[in-house]
């Protein structure tokens, strides 16, 4: 009996999906390729039939995690206005989100870890952070004369505040971090009106 047509394209985004959580939660070093097939039910033969390297896993794996880290909580990113983008910044800015209770966004998790990596990892983490930028930007009053520069420093305190969050063994001081950050953050947002520099 042939194999459901859709069944390779499954199997791939199961290894995706494993990889994503697992990169980020022990960093690329730290995972084998037969840990990561062991969890995906599947020989480490059966890798290569998906991807070419562990590299070229890793750079798709960032994606992936951001699409559905976008997918799992954070699809306002998308929608215009500043309401919706103080909904992102609350929701990124969680205590839950810092301790990896739900889908781990890339940027926050593997910081430190694609800093250490080759260019087609470093190309798809750039890509995926110029994204969240992109989203911020749009999401800005479009006459603002900073937008640019707003955007970017709302992502840069987004993923450091929870990349810092997730080093601290304070739970108290990441707490405090993190709402530091959303108060920071919802200033900027609410000051970002036409022609208005700070």
């Amino acid at each position: 009996m042939p194999w459901p047509s859709n069944r390779k394209h499954d199997t791939r985004q199961r290894i995706l999906d494993i990889a994503a959580d697992l990169f980020a939660r022990q960093g690329y070093d730290n995972v084998s390729l037969d840990a990561l097939m062991g969890h995906a039910d599947l020989t480490r033969g059966a890798f290569y039939a998906h991807f070419d390297s562990k590299q070229a896993l890793y750079a798709e794996a960032v994606t992936y995690a951001a699409r559905r880290s976008a997918r799992d909580g954070l699809r306002h990113v998308g929608d215009p206005g500043t309401a919706a983008l103080a909904e992102l910044l609350r929701a990124y800015l969680d205590p839950a989100h810092a301790a990896g209770q739900r889908s781990p966004c890339p940027l926050a998790f593997l910081a430190t870890d694609v800093a250490n990596r080759e260019g087609e990892v470093r190309s798809a983490y750039t890509r995926v952070f110029r994204q969240l930028g992109g989203m911020i930007k749009r999401a800005l009053p479009a006459r603002s004369r900073d937008r640019e520069e707003r955007a970017l420093a709302l992502a840069a305190m987004m993923v450091g505040g929870v990349a810092i969050g997730r080093a601290l063994n304070d739970s108290r001081l990441t707490d405090t971090l993190l709402r530091a950050c959303r108060h920071v953050g919802t200033d900027l947002i609410e000051t970002a009106g036409p022609g208005r520099r700070r």
